[in-house]
């Protein structure tokens, strides 16, 4: 069986601009999940996720990620969330790719405060941490800035859940691509550079 590759996205609620309240930490009120065999995805998985610690969201959070508070109220639970994505995780061999390390840092919070099991095994990789030591960058790059770099585009909108997994998920693959075609390019050789055939001519 091959290894199964997961890319996550989350998206979070957020506080108002200096009017955070006692207590706030971001709750998942959106999540994208792609899960792929190589190169070839076998599962998508789009739904929002119903806040319950600070359940109305506010005007900033609406307007930043373009998301209104029918859209939240009508979606799934956390508890319904961590189930399937234990059920995802189960015990094949897989990797957690997102982008950035807030995705799982979110999800582990989220769970510790509603007293649930924290659902993913596995390797996690920061794709954007990758990214920056694959290219030499001095800073991380955002999502859809790096996918531009390719001279590409990000599918569908960002700061949609769904769309940025996917978007990552076409990363990895152009940066995997990269990373093979730098280890087939070696240094020449010295015979690489010499034409032994005609010294030896010359020598005769």
């Amino acid at each position: 069986m091959s290894k199964k590759f997961f890319f996550i996205d989350f998206e979070f609620s957020m506080p108002d601009a200096g009017l955070t309240a006692k207590g706030f930490y971001p709750e998942i009120i959106e999540a994208g999940i792609v899960i792929a065999e190589g190169e070839r995805i076998i599962y998508t998985f789009s739904s929002y996720i119903k806040p319950s610690a600070f359940p109305k969201l506010t005007e900033r959070c609406k307007r930043f990620l373009h998301i209104d508070q029918k859209q939240v109220d009508e979606g799934m639970s956390l508890q319904e969330l961590v189930c399937l994505l234990a059920e995802l995780s189960g015990t094949d061999s897989h990797s957690v790719i997102t982008w950035g390390n807030m995705d799982m840092k979110v999800l582990r919070r989220n769970c510790e405060e509603a007293g649930l099991v924290f659902p993913l095994r596995g390797q996690f990789i920061d794709l954007s941490m990758e990214y920056k030591t694959f290219f030499g960058d001095r800073n991380q790059t955002g999502l859809w800035k790096a996918v531009q770099e390719y001279g590409k585009e990000g599918t569908g909108k960002h700061h949609r859940a769904l769309d940025d997994a996917l978007t990552t998920y076409h990363i990895y693959n152009l940066v995997e691509k990269d990373k093979a075609y730098m280890k087939k390019s070696k240094p020449p050789t010295i015979g690489d550079l010499v034409d032994f055939s005609q010294l030896l001519n010359r020598m005769a």
